[in-house]
């Protein structure tokens, strides 16, 4: 049975670099990860050839960033404690709602026990916490072989993971 497939940042070896938190308009350069006070100050003037991402925090409203989903290559949703799952919906939304074909990723206090919820949800990338482990996290993504509930990647329900 193939394994569903998430990816697990290293941040030492990561081709995306978030903006510094203090600069309120960055210069336009390809891969950087913007926060969301960053992007709309930007927006309207970033070159569309430039491959830009969105640090997107799961307190606002994930519609509020529909309108510019054609223009980002990856929206990182927030996890501020592992337990708090506002992230999970706004991945969903992104996914089945938005239909986002770019990169969502997991970031903040991610634990490795998530892993196969994220997947399920729609996001295709994780940053684990520092005291997780990558191995324990794929682990995590074969715990089961099949699902009665629908999914963003089997909307049906009941399928195995492919």
């Amino acid at each position: 049975m193939p394994q569903p497939l998430l990816h697990f940042i290293d941040p030492a070896h990561d081709l995306w670099r978030r903006a510094p938190a203090d600069t309120v308009a960055p210069a336009p350069h390809a891969g950087l990860v913007l926060s969301a006070e960053q992007w709309h100050a930007v927006r309207g003037h970033w070159p569309a050839e430039l491959p830009v991402g969105v640090l997107w925090p799961n307190d606002r409203p994930i519609e509020a960033l529909a309108p510019d989903l054609p223009r980002l290559e990856l929206v990182a949703l927030v996890f501020p404690k592992w337990t708090d799952g506002r992230a999970y919906t706004q991945a969903r939304l992104l996914r089945a709602r938005y239909g986002f074909t770019g990169q969502v990723r997991a970031t903040g206090d991610v634990i490795a026990d998530q892993a196969l919820p994220l997947w399920r949800c729609g996001f295709d990338a994780a940053e684990l916490r520092a005291d997780q482990s990558r191995e324990v996290a794929q682990r995590a993504l074969q715990w089961f072989a099949a699902y009665y509930q629908p999914d963003v990647r089997h909307p049906e329900g009941g399928r195995l993971h492919a």
